[in-house]
């Protein structure tokens, strides 16, 4: 067997095995929608191979599951495409032949039982992950899809892709690769951005990694402290061109939660960030219940007898915009628009998700790039970006459907010509 010095991603010297593995595809990320392209490239009758750097398949899928797997939101396309922002035109036809319905019978076929919460998120009734991904692991089985864990892609050396892994540097062939290697956050759990350099060397046009879905940092003052981990219900939020009725958390960093994700992308554009407290009481009418009486006490207890407003809401009136002003219509103005003071994001490894990533130019109506024939993209590889709530595994599903697709009718016309 030949063997040649390869250097690795660290810069050290490895054997590189010469290797004689040929496959039809070589799917590259073992998330959802690495997983879902190498189904739909087995179907149509193709020798595929999923490798995948970390010792297990989709480990940021079962990390989403645990607090719950949100796998779509139950509501018409068109409602749903416009949460995908500014590539809701490029997403639209993938999202719309895998869309929420879709979503919900491709689960139901690996035989999961679902519900559909009160916002419309729809979860598996076990609420976890890891029994779905057995029962498509089972399936990929069946279909003779292989999997290597612990195989770091590497890039290309000439037409082979090649992988650091543990018997040394591995070159293989494959008619078709699709990448579906994630986004730039939670590295530990496999999305970390490295694969970036390798497009980039190849005229892969890329938007720099920005984060999404990301909690707020604030330097919160010391009488916060009593209120760490409280949830903020009933509030609406505000930045920009986006406004939520999501929930927040308190947290002793800052603000968590999807109400804060859903507006994240024009907070991190640096667009003003505002609570309103009330949503449901017009200003005038708050203001005429703050016009009632106040008698002998306190603004804070009266806050809390007219306005049925909790503590953590009345605190954080007192931590973004003390004094607090005692005309009953400024008062009223302001907890209808709360000023919201913050350090920015959370780090980019800290967020759910990223924008940027491969952009819509580089990529042809497949996914396949347009600069490196037969290779396809799929997932938070793109540059497109949701809020939480359904809407990122949606389109992971779909954008790796689609290229799945699009990589089996390539092949089906390798073939004739």
């Amino acid at each position: 067997m030949r063997q040649d010095w390869a250097r690795t991603r660290g810069g050290t010297l490895s054997f590189m095995v010469g290797h004689s593995e040929q496959w039809d595809a070589v799917v590259i990320g073992a998330g959802p929608a690495g997983l879902i392209a190498a189904e739909e490239l087995a179907r149509a009758g193709h020798k595929v191979l999923v490798a995948d750097a970390k010792p297990s398949v989709a480990r940021k899928f079962l990390m989403a599951g645990k607090s719950g797997l949100n796998l779509t939101k139950n509501e018409p396309f068109d409602d749903m495409i416009q949460h995908y922002g500014a590539a809701r035109g490029w997403l639209a036809p993938m999202v719309q032949a895998f869309d929420a319905g879709a979503v919900q019978d491709w689960a139901r076929g690996l035989g999961r039982d679902l519900f559909t919460g009160s916002t419309g998120r729809v979860f598996p009734k076990e609420m976890k992950a890891s029994p779905l991904l057995r029962a498509w692991l089972a399936r990929l089985d069946g279909l003779g899809v292989a999997r290597r864990t612990r195989w770091r892609w590497m890039g290309w050396e000439g037409e082979n892709l090649t992988f650091d892994t543990a018997e040394g540097v591995v070159a293989i062939g494959a008619k078709v690769t699709v990448l579906a290697l994630g986004g730039a956050s939670w590295a530990r759990l496999g999305s970390d951005g490295t694969w970036a350099p390798l497009l980039a060397e190849r005229g892969v046009k890329l938007a720099p990694f920005k984060p999404a879905n990301a909690g707020l940092v604030v330097p919160w003052s010391d009488h916060m402290t009593a209120h760490f981990g409280a949830p903020l219900k009933g509030i609406a939020l505000r930045s920009g061109a986006l406004s939520s009725r999501g929930e927040a958390v308190v947290s002793a960093r800052g603000l968590e939660g999807g109400g804060i994700y859903a507006v994240c992308a024009e907070v991190r554009e640096g667009a003003d960030l505002s609570f309103d407290l009330l949503p449901d009481l017009t200003v005038a009418e708050v203001t005429r219940r703050l016009e009632r009486p106040r008698g002998k006490a306190s603004l804070s207890n009266h806050l809390r007898k007219v306005l049925k407003l909790p503590p953590v809401q009345i605190a954080l009136l007192q931590e973004f915009a003390r004094p607090l002003p005692q005309d009953p219509a400024d008062l009223g103005a302001l907890i209808k628009s709360l000023p919201v003071h913050h350090s920015g994001l959370r780090p980019m490894d800290e967020a759910i998700s990223t924008a940027g990533g491969i952009c819509q130019e580089a990529v042809d109506e497949a996914l396949m790039l347009k600069g490196i024939p037969g290779t396809f993209c799929a997932g938070e590889m793109l540059d497109w970006e949701a809020p939480t709530g359904g809407y990122l595994l949606t389109a992971c599903l779909a954008t790796g459907r689609w290229a799945g697709q699009g990589a089996a009718r390539y092949l089906a016309n390798a073939a004739v010509r």
